[in-house]
């Protein structure tokens, strides 16, 4: 009779477990995911649901280049490693604005906080400071805006939305002008190794 006892209640606590496990939305604390699943049930099935993830996407980046200029002010010992990061908080601040706008025009959900693995970047540079910084800070920036590069093209050339396909195609040759930039600072932070 213990032994059923034992069995009975582990079940239900693995039940209570399994419910409230099924009950907590996927990634709750990641912004991005929430904002994928919220454009997901309003664009589901429509021509448009890649350009509200090229959106999320986007949004999600410009958070990041934002926060880490901001971080290079305080954490870079190199003058044109922070100006550089200005030259980040400003413009992509700018066009998370602009993005902001456009996609409250369309009923696009955005993320309000960086997503966990944009969180995880930014934490990684948080915790050098000086060389180990500008090094890291600038090889990803880039990394990054070689990606976001890509990114931006493919929304230009192969987005169903007109309006963010005009985003991102008005964005690409800033972003290849930011690419030129990171590259000058991480020729110079390399000329100090």
């Amino acid at each position: 009779m213990k032994i059923m006892k034992t069995h009975f209640v582990t079940v239900v606590v693995l039940g209570i477990m399994v419910f409230l496990v099924g009950c907590n939305p996927k990634n709750n604390s990641d912004s991005t995911e929430l904002a994928i699943d919220q454009n997901e049930q309003k664009f589901d099935d429509s021509k448009i649901e890649g350009d509200t993830e090229f959106a999320v996407a986007a949004a999600d980046g410009g958070m990041l280049e934002v926060q880490l200029g901001k971080l290079a002010q305080t954490n870079s010992t190199m003058a044109n490693v922070k100006a550089f990061g200005q030259m980040m908080v400003d413009a992509h601040g700018k066009a998370n604005e602009e993005l902001k706008t456009l996609a409250a025009q369309k009923n696009i959900t955005l993320p309000t906080t960086l997503s966990d693995k944009n969180q995880n970047r930014y934490n990684d540079l948080a915790a050098k400071t000086g060389k180990d910084f500008d090094n890291a800070y600038t090889e990803f920036m880039v990394k990054d805006h070689k990606d976001d590069i890509d990114k931006f093209k493919k929304e230009a050339d192969k987005g169903n939305d007109a309006d963010l396909k005009s985003w991102a195609a008005g964005k690409v040759a800033t972003l290849e002008h930011h690419l030129e930039m990171a590259k000058q600072a991480e020729a110079a932070v390399d000329k100090l190794n």
